[in-house]
């Protein structure tokens, strides 16, 4: 993963950086906040633009070469439409920041191109079967093309991993307003709190005292391992002053640990003989990205016959319950460095300047996009507005988390990866196992009278 600046810290030793580069945060906000303004629009003039920007080639389910060319031709405006909008958003405002155009365009069409190419595959009648998710086969895909051949340098201007998450996690706020995020109830939100926190302390603790890594770097690995991996590492990474080879070594754990739960928990789920709400709860306690639970969830579901509840049962364990967790996270280890662990490693005030500009501002933007979504549906949310918004804009987001997993995978080199070692490999397992048998403890046996009624 890349970073093309740094922000020194008061106290922050040499080498660390921050992970919030200039004002990009504040643009993935100004960005998300503008898309989900213009949705509403939108939808209450009924033009349907968003729907027609809300197109990805994972969507199409061929079967054969045939149908890829049919699809292309007949949505080939769409696509271009897609392109260009999402070239002026993420390129209009580097321009504004002092990079220029000129060299972001030609990179972000390698870099466009390419996802479309390796969304084909998880557009496949198959690829569920196979968990060929879109966001999955984009990173293995980059990762591919990162290790096996040189990138030229002029096609990197586009590669911004941290912008495009960012803003994904803005768009994320909007399709959880606070009426959705209500109906996940009491259990699944002391559910998700209970494996956040566990999750997190004992990868952190381990981290530490079992294996002496850095502290910053256990946090980053922690919060990766018990919210979401490429947002969590992130946001915590920008809090505590993380260095760049340890927020790539928290994603690339995460990112190895969700490709095996994607194998594992449906299949484990159904040889238990689990109810298709409560496999999906254990997959949303158990599962570290979104995307890889998605897969896990829908495969699980397609095997207890009952696709809708493992997927409503994941998406109120993960991507309601867990995934608002980023912000604490993010607040709370801002704190804790802060406090505790610099100027000496004595405990000194709180300087709320410092801590204000160490909190990802992009956090801020997911619960603006929350509150304007929610103040603008209400207490409801229909069907019909969920087709209409929620969808277009959840499709939206999903590219763009496509775009940064691509990314990601064309920005890491495994001969890089220092950080990736035995001891950081054991601690983020020792988690993952402990995550693994809680989530199926909670599910399957504290709260099975609720998950198993879906």
């Amino acid at each position: 993963m890349t970073t093309q600046a740094s922000v020194a810290a008061p106290h922050q030793t040499p080498g660390r950086r921050l992970g919030t580069i200039g004002n990009e945060d504040w643009w993935a906000v100004a960005v998300g906040l503008l898309v989900v303004i213009f949705g509403l629009i939108d939808f209450s003039l009924g033009t349907g633009v968003m729907k027609f920007l809300a197109v990805s080639p994972a969507g199409m389910k061929w079967s054969i070469g045939g149908d890829i060319v049919a699809h292309f031709a007949k949505l080939w405006p769409n696509y271009i439409a897609q392109f260009i909008v999402l070239a002026v958003v993420f390129g209009g405002p580097l321009r504004l920041m002092g990079r220029p155009f000129g060299e972001f365009l030609p990179s972000f069409v390698f870099l466009y191109v390419s996802m479309l190419i390796l969304s084909v595959l998880a557009g496949w009648k198959d690829a569920n079967y196979y968990n060929l998710e879109a966001a999955l086969v984009t990173l293995i895909g980059g990762l591919i093309i990162a290790n096996t051949v040189k990138i030229p340098e002029r096609l990197k201007a586009a590669l911004r991993v941290e912008f495009y998450v960012k803003t994904g996690i803005v768009l994320l706020g909007a399709t959880f307003p606070i009426s959705l995020i209500a109906s996940a109830g009491g259990v699944a939100l002391t559910q998700s709190a209970i494996i956040s926190v566990l999750t997190a302390g004992i990868i952190f603790l381990t981290a530490t005292r079992l294996f002496g890594l850095d502290r910053r770097f256990a946090a980053v690995l922690g919060t990766g391992g018990s919210v979401c991996g490429v947002s969590a590492s992130l946001a915590v990474a920008a809090s505590v002053g993380a260095r760049k080879g340890e927020i790539a070594a928290s994603v690339t754990l995460v990112v190895v640990a969700a490709i095996i739960m994607v194998f594992f928990l449906p299949f484990v789920g159904h040889w238990l003989a689990l109810p298709a709400g409560v496999g999906g709860a254990w997959i949303g306690s158990s599962e570290f990205a979104d995307a890889a639970g998605y897969a896990a969830a829908s495969v699980f579901g397609q095997m207890s016959g009952n696709e809708t509840a493992s997927i409503r049962a994941f998406t109120m364990n993960k991507v309601i319950g867990r995934d608002i967790w980023i912000g604490v996270w993010s607040l709370f280890w801002a704190l804790v460095a802060i406090r505790y662990w610099e100027g000496g490693g004595k405990g000194r005030g709180i300087d709320p300047g410092e801590l204000w500009r160490r909190f990802p501002k992009f956090v801020i933007g997911f619960f603006i996009a929350t509150a304007i979504v929610s103040l603008y549906f209400g207490h409801t949310i229909t069907p019909a507005q969920t087709a209409d918004f929620l969808r277009p804009v959840g499709s939206l987001r999903g590219i763009v988390f496509t775009l940064c997993f691509l990314a990601i995978g064309l920005t890491t080199r495994f001969s890089e990866l220092e950080s990736v070692n035995w001891r950081a490999a054991l601690a983020f397992t020792s988690g993952a196992i402990v995550n693994v048998i809680t989530g199926y403890l909670l599910s399957a046996h504290v709260f099975y009278g609720y998950w198993s009624k879906f």
